[in-house]
């Protein structure tokens, strides 16, 4: 893996190819759900393995009274396990802080809770369903 960076339009195709290759194909999240409005305003994240391929995208929207949100987290199957979401996580963190946000907000799958807990997020709330899976709140202080 190459590490994360903030992506630039010209990789929003590949980006969205694999949300769709992770929620849709492989989590049976409807199309239309994955896909949202809040694409064109996002900050998005990519990862590249040493080939240059994507395995692994996440987006930020940033909200008011300085709080962001981290959303459509995604990393490819071969890559998962090895610092890709860590990496894409960090790259969108401070990107929230850059923006003037000092708290991160996630909806969380359930099975990434250990994933959010080990980067510093806790939970808010009892568990929702989104996209037809359950999710857990959780927040994150920034500094």
């Amino acid at each position: 893996m190459t590490g994360a960076s903030l992506a630039g339009p010209e990789e929003q195709a590949a980006l969205l190819a694999l949300r769709r290759q992770v929620f849709v194909d492989e989590q049976g999240v409807p199309a239309d759900l994955e896909r949202d409005d809040q694409d064109a305003g996002a900050v998005h994240a990519v990862a590249r393995d040493a080939a240059g391929q994507v395995v692994g995208t996440g987006r930020l929207l940033v909200g008011r009274a300085g709080t962001a949100r981290i959303g459509r987290m995604a990393v490819a199957a071969q890559a998962r396990g090895c610092g890709v979401g860590a990496s894409l996580l960090a790259v969108l963190e401070e990107a929230a802080l850059a923006a003037g946000c000092r708290r991160c907000e996630v909806h969380a799958q359930v099975q990434a809770v250990g994933f959010y807990r080990r980067a510093g997020y806790r939970q808010e709330g009892a568990a929702f369903l989104e996209a037809a899976i359950a999710h857990l709140a959780m927040v994150k202080h920034l500094s």
